[in-house]
């Protein structure tokens, strides 16, 4: 649930470790060069690395829409339950909470120096996007289907043993690929994966497979990254352009930026999309209405019922979705019983129908669908103390919408 990135442990072994380091084959002696800077400042800064340049512009609506704010009055849920979120939202380190329902918001509150039009560094929220792209691409005739294989597009995989990885493998996080993991090697392929100016080619040519495709659920950053060569591949058109003129401004929505490993390179589409709070709220009202936007289907009838399913390996997991499920207290980004970070979850969702995309520093959009409500949370980690509750602002606001009064029963008439 939480994408740790490439977060290392050992961040005081750097000077050990770029000594006399091998690059990996065919890797120029500049890139090799910006690979180790970049490992460099990732190291130092304690495995986080958010240095993100290049950027590519995401374009957008010219004429984003911004959806009409409710007065006071008007308001649908209690001003006691608003109240209790954004006194939630300040004291864990957010820059922005938005409430959104049927249509229109309840709240939109911004902290420190983020506005409306701040592009926020959302991390792995960036995972939802390259399911509903692959979704966009499929209504565009561009894929045929979820079960195409990836060798379609990948075709150096043709005979190899990543020939029978589906499209589906990429977005549920069952692709057989090496897991998301942490590791000080400045030759490990998740750091080469990540920070490599030719990260692409290094996940063709280089990333391991280390189970049968569709076998068993592994999350991995590597895995999301496909989907943006798949996509270029797909439709001949740049990551960046496709879900900008595709996606967010048919939906009336500010566009924002991307990290690409080089200039003209290729978009890491698993992490590192740079939007605006309300964008990111409206990728989620898009899934809420099934893929239909203004009146137009942008993703497949059907589409977002696939992406709201898990799977065996991991029932809380759809494509590129959390699912509330089966309620357990604490719940990681790993498959079930694996060991790893776990999020806590206080209580079960009380919307058991409820689905979330979930990024690193616990940057969250929760989807009601019982009430129609979509909840918005981005900022930095929160701290440890009291640790964050991944139900509580979603249970704050869905216990606090207020319910019509029921109609008084029919007085029976005498005869």
């Amino acid at each position: 649930m939480v994408a740790i990135g490439c977060r290392l442990r050992q961040a005081g072994m750097l000077a050990a470790m770029l000594v006399a380091t091998a690059p990996w084959p065919a890797v120029a002696q500049d890139d090799e060069a910006v690979y180790q800077q970049r490992l460099g400042q990732m190291l130092q800064s304690g495995g986080l690395f958010t240095d993100y340049a290049p950027l590519e512009v995401v374009p957008g609506s010219a004429r984003a829409r911004p959806w009409p704010m409710l007065r006071e009055s008007a308001r649908t849920i209690e001003a006691q339950a608003l109240d209790a979120a954004v006194a939630y939202a300040a004291a864990n380190r957010s820059t922005a909470l938005i409430v959104w329902r049927g249509g229109k918001l309840e709240l939109e509150r911004y902290f420190g120096d983020t506005t409306p039009a701040t592009p926020l560094v959302a991390k792995s929220l960036s995972k939802p996007l390259t399911a509903i792209a692959i979704g966009r691409a499929m209504a565009l005739g561009r894929i045929r289907s979820l079960d195409q294989p990836v060798a379609d597009f990948i075709t150096e995989w043709r005979g190899t043993d990543k020939a029978s990885m589906l499209l589906r493998h990429l977005l549920d996080m069952r692709s057989g690929l090496l897991e998301q993991s942490t590791s000080p090697d400045p030759d490990s392929p998740l750091n080469r994966a990540y920070l490599s100016p030719r990260h692409g080619d290094y996940l063709i040519h280089h990333y391991p497979l280390t189970d049968p495709p569709g076998s068993r659920y592994g999350y991995s950053n590597a895995t999301s990254e496909l989907v943006a060569l798949v996509i270029e591949r797909a439709t001949g058109r740049r990551y960046a352009e496709f879900v900008g003129n595709e996606i967010l401004a048919p939906l009336g929505l500010p566009g924002g930026e991307i990290w690409v490993d080089r200039e003209g390179g290729l978009a890491h589409s698993g992490c590192c999309m740079r939007l605006p709070a309300r964008s990111w709220l409206g990728l989620a009202v898009l899934l809420l209405q099934d893929g239909v936007a203004n009146g137009h289907r942008l993703l497949p009838k059907g589409y977002v019922d696939q992406m709201r399913r898990g799977t065996e390996a991991n029932p809380h997991y759809g494509l590129g979705i959390w699912l509330a499920g089966t309620y357990a207290e604490r719940r990681g980004f790993g498959a079930p019983g694996r060991p790893g970070p776990k999020v806590l979850h206080s209580e079960p969702y009380l919307d058991r129908d409820l689905f979330l995309f979930d990024g690193n520093s616990n940057q969250v959009v929760y989807v009601s669908p019982a009430t129609q409500m979509v909840i918005l949370r981005t900022g930095e980690t929160p701290p440890k103390s009291p640790e964050w509750d991944n139900s509580r602002l979603p249970n704050l606001l869905i216990a606090g919408v207020r319910r019509k009064p029921r109609e008084a029963a029919p007085v029976p008439q005498a005869r």
